[in-house]
């Protein structure tokens, strides 16, 4: 029943709204501007004590030990815990944060990039009557317009396409996707629309043509997890805030309350992680914002206190742009075994997931090979034949922990908690669990509440709401123009920048060296293929990266792009880091190390490399066996049953083609199975069979020496007396 007045009244309230979506456009600008300057008034009030440069690491972990007491101790660095404390130092209470590992390196970086109230959460609301979700959803799409408008550089709509194949589906999907509409209201980003069956070809060319009848398109908004993790974290060191990575809590501080006798938290014992130096941070108040470890936290506390996190795993994986537009999303509704899955374009590549099914909590989830290759046939039941969905496609795929909860309160301790949950223990730890990326900060402003009432705290009002992250102000949809004439910087270079840092775009740009050339001016790319340059390396370093981990998992997003291309990037980003921060020569050789193992087991690259070495059956027949056992002896000219770099080399050479020699050895080191320093007939025999499964579809070495063979054979033999009469 009250969830039909709750529907009653958003038709009355939130349909007029829509209505002004569609024509009364003066009624939305009026508001938004009133909006605006409600903003402008709250950042007014707040005091910036660090405007121009951040403190270093070494200043914050100074000030976590020596101020004698804060008001907020936040653990956590994820979107949750960095919301929190933003919305801790906005309201002037003395806060502090740590973070064990990096900003973000846990579930805030590997989700699925939208910020959506959820149109799956809004259909089970109706089909149940279940008022609960219809707030939740409600929450999350008014949280998702305040997101786009205070990270307009991080964030932006994006239209996506729910491809319909039975007529009767039609005005059931067009019903729910136009209530969503409504339950936006005046955050309505853009009106859904319906698509005939041309035009939603016209514009989602790979879709399957077959049986299809139309579509439906809905607007939701997308954004860089990670980088606006890290501005939400950096924002509340602009403020103020004690913010410090790699610090551990080892176990929480308590002290006696002399009225009750009853034992309380009164902060925390911390470790550096990169020196291994421990201290005391005192608070009075703690939150646990640990995400899938929250129950580690609370167990500090109470080691008699039930579990309440239930971690789903989802998996992602990145597949070349060719695969969807460059503007516009597609969303499976209902899979084989019932899951959804979204087909996004990102960063200029196609992104695919997620998978949904129960795991273990660890610091380090893995793509599973089965949740790669259910997506991948999920993918091919809605592409065009046209389109081979290859395994060896797969550029990167990543595992992500959602950190599902109980609620400890309810009477019902086996039921989930739909949204996100806020508990006080018995000893005042606050603990902030559940929910989604896109409510983080209405999540931090519960929390605060919450904290302020139990503890005492004097606090202001909550001011997060349209407060500008950092990189915010200042930014421009024509920013990268100003770099480009400014500073002589690419074109593409100039447009991620602006779209990675915002305002803040031209700081990097003043720290990219000149390359030498006539264009670009300045901004030496990391890897040809992405727009990455040296100077962002220098610049994480400001953003407080400390390993090479931190460079192309979170302040480039490189690692869930493509991990070869991250592989090639590491030597260069060890040596600018190694540099930067004085490391030895054995440090940089551990950060090498870690990063690629990062990339090999959390990044997807071992299930790529073991398409190649799993594939034990040679799948050829024996024209293709001739045919390659042919390519191969033009660079085993010796006939050694094997190939070396040098052989290689010759070959090149021949052709007028120069390899530098490293790049040379990781080409054929990627196809050298047994890592004895050469490529074996079997070993090469076993890529072209692989290459032609589609489990392996970008090998260099396969398209190099493919390249020289039709050179040499459009060349001729070379008479003796072209090369010089001999010796």
């Amino acid at each position: 029943m009250a969830f039909r007045k709750a529907l009653k009244h958003t038709a009355m309230v939130g349909g007029g709204a829509v209505a002004t979506v569609f024509g009364l456009s003066q009624l939305i600008e009026y508001r938004k501007t009133q909006a605006r300057l409600a903003h402008v008034a709250a950042e007014a009030e707040l005091r910036v004590p660090f405007a121009d440069e951040f403190p270093s690491r070494q200043a914050q972990l100074a000030a976590l030990q020596n101020t004698e007491e804060f008001d907020v101790l936040v653990v956590g660095g994820g979107a949750t815990g960095a919301g929190c404390a933003l919305d801790a130092v906005t309201r002037n209470l003395k806060t502090a944060l740590v973070e064990r590992s990096d900003f973000s390196s846990g579930t805030s970086s590997r989700s699925t990039k939208l910020l959506h109230g959820g149109v799956r959460y809004l259909q089970k609301a109706i089909m149940q009557l279940d008022y609960e979700q219809y707030m939740m959803v409600k929450e999350a799409l008014r949280e998702r317009a305040n997101l786009l408008e205070i990270a307009p550089h991080l964030s932006a709509p994006l239209p996506i396409m729910l491809p319909v194949y039975k007529w009767w589906q039609l005005p059931y999907y067009w019903a729910g996707i136009k209530m969503y509409d409504l339950v936006a209201g005046a955050q309505c980003l853009k009106s859904s629309y319906v698509l005939s069956k041309a035009k939603a070809l016209e514009h989602f060319p790979m879709l399957k043509k077959d049986k299809l009848v139309g579509a439906i398109v809905y607007y939701d908004g997308q954004h860089n997890d990670a980088r606006m993790n890290l501005a939400i974290a950096l924002s509340s060191v602009r403020y103020g805030a004690a913010v410090a990575n790699y610090t551990e809590v080892m176990h929480l501080l308590k002290t006696k309350d002399p009225q009750s006798g009853q034992e309380k938290v009164c902060g925390a014992r911390c470790r550096d992680v990169i020196t291994g130096h421990e201290f005391d941070v005192k608070a009075k108040c703690v939150i646990n914002a640990t995400g899938p470890f929250t129950d580690s936290l609370r167990k500090m506390d109470n080691q008699e206190t039930k579990n309440i996190c239930q971690p789903s795993a989802g998996v992602h994986i990145v597949i070349p742009g060719y695969y969807s537009p460059d503007n516009m999303g597609l969303l499976d509704p209902a899979t084989s075994d019932g899951r959804i899955i979204f087909f996004l374009p990102w960063e200029k590549m196609t992104i695919a997931g997620t998978t949904d099914s129960p795991t273990s909590v660890t610091a380090h989830p893995i793509p599973g090979e089965d949740d790669i290759n259910f997506i991948l046939r999920e993918i091919r039941n809605y592409l065009s034949p046209d389109v081979e969905v290859r395994r060896g496609d797969v550029l990167a795929a990543w595992s992500g922990i959602r950190p599902l909860v109980t609620d400890p309160d309810s009477k019902d301790t086996q039921s989930i908690c739909r949204n996100h949950i806020v508990s006080i223990s018995d000893s005042g730890l606050v603990t902030i669990a559940g929910g989604k990326w896109t409510t983080y900060r209405s999540m931090a402003e519960e929390t605060l509440d919450a904290a302020i009432k139990a503890h005492g705290l004097s606090a202001a009002p909550c001011k997060s709401v349209g407060l500008t992250l950092e990189g915010g102000k200042g930014w421009t949809p024509t920013l990268y123009i100003r770099l480009v004439q400014d500073y002589g910087l690419e074109n593409e270079v100039a447009k991620h920048l602006a779209a990675t840092y915002g305002g803040k775009a031209f700081d990097v740009a003043k720290m990219a060296q000149v390359t030498g050339q006539r264009w670009p001016i300045v901004g030496k790319r990391l890897v040809s293929e992405f727009p990455y340059i040296e100077a962002e390396v220098l610049y994480a370093v400001r953003e407080y990266a400390c390993t090479a981990t931190d460079v192309i998992a979170r302040r480039t997003r490189l690692g869930f792009l493509n991990v070869q291309a991250a592989d090639e990037a590491l030597p260069r980003i060890v040596q600018i880091m190694g540099k930067e921060l004085d490391w030895s020569e054995e440090k940089k050789t551990e950060e090498l190390e870690t990063a690629r193992k990062f990339l090999y087991l959390e990044m997807g690259y071992r299930s790529r490399a073991e398409q190649l070495t799993k594939t034990t059956e040679i799948n050829l027949d024996t024209q293709e066996v001739a045919r390659y056992k042919k390519r191969f002896h033009k660079f085993d000219k010796e006939s050694k049953g094997f190939i070396t770099t040098v052989d290689v080399q010759q070959v090149l050479e021949s052709i007028n083609v120069q390899i530098d020699e490293n790049a040379l050895h990781e080409i054929l080191n990627e196809v050298d199975l047994n890592k004895n320093g050469q490529v074996e007939i079997d070993e090469f025999m076993q890529l072209m069979s692989a290459v032609k499964k589609g489990q392996v579809s970008d090998s260099r070495l396969a398209i190099l020496m493919k390249t020289a063979e039709e050179t040499l054979n459009k060349r001729g033999p070379v008479t003796v007396d072209r090369s010089g009469g001999g010796f």
